[in-house]
């Protein structure tokens, strides 16, 4: 990530926030996986900062002989582990990066997968030719605009298909991004949904967009677009876990949500 940057708000397009975000996840790719790559597994399937995964959670239900679709697929971690479940998976990620290291992992595991280039809110891919979809704290953050990334969900989804994500819980929106006990302090509306921005101040370039959602617009959108909420589930900070990631850690998640796991099917 930048060295150095301005942090703004303001409202951004659908497109200036693919423009800034898919060159930022290919510069920050890199870190990203010596961080965070054997928490993750190479074959492993978790949820959000806590470790919830999700043989624990059994959010996506039964895999075997399904076509699970990935959103945000990164280096295609959860995905490998929807296949060792006996489902097809298959990935898709803004991040060219993210999926040279995913075929990297394909390599070494022998355990490919098939993974494309794209944006969440232009699936590459047919009507109902998915059982499942789901995002790892993916894509959802990072999309302006969310009513096409849902709707196209929808679209490649089969009746009655299962649809979940994680995201950074929405009630975080109001507390400075800080592991510490700064980050326990709310400092902002949680009902303010004007984007978070990041510019390189000596270009001028957006190099970074993350916005926001409250609880309740999510399930408006999910229900509009004919999605039923099954189970929202707010993993609780496990005994043992000491593991600071960004503004994750046990000193705020001892005492508030970081990841909101949504949990829905499509109307048959």
């Amino acid at each position: 990530m930048p060295q150095s940057v301005s942090v703004d708000r303001r409202e951004v397009s659908e497109e200036e926030s693919r423009r800034a975000n898919g060159p930022e996840w290919d510069r920050y790719a890199d870190e990203y996986q010596a961080t965070h790559g054997e928490f993750l597994g190479d074959i492993g399937f978790v949820w959000g900062p806590e470790g919830l995964t999700e043989q624990e959670a059994g959010a996506l239900g039964e895999l075997r002989g399904r076509r699970v679709l990935e959103v945000g697929s990164g280096a295609g971690q959860c995905s490998r582990w929807v296949r060792q479940q006996g489902g097809t998976g298959i990935g898709i990620d803004l991040s060219m990066r993210q999926l040279q290291h995913a075929r990297r992992i394909d390599l070494e595991t022998g355990t490919p997968v098939p993974s494309v280039l794209g944006t969440a809110t232009q699936l590459p891919f047919r009507d109902a030719s998915f059982d499942v979809v789901f995002s790892s704290f993916g894509a959802l953050q990072f999309v302006a605009d969310l009513d096409a990334a849902v709707e196209e969900t929808a679209r490649v989804l089969r009746p009655g298909g299962r649809f979940a994500f994680s995201i950074t819980h929405p009630t975080r929106w109001s507390f400075p991004d800080d592991p510490g006990p700064e980050g326990l302090t709310a400092s902002q509306s949680y009902w303010d949904r004007t984007p978070y921005v990041e510019t390189d101040p000596q270009t001028g370039i957006v190099t970074y967009v993350e916005h926001h959602r409250t609880l309740g617009d999510w399930v408006r959108l999910l229900a509009a677009t004919g999605f039923r909420l099954v189970d929202l589930l707010e993993p609780e900070w496990p005994e043992g876990h000491e593991r600071v990631w960004g503004g994750w850690s046990r000193t705020r998640g001892s005492l508030t949500p970081g990841t909101a796991l949504f949990v829905t099917d499509l109307a048959p």
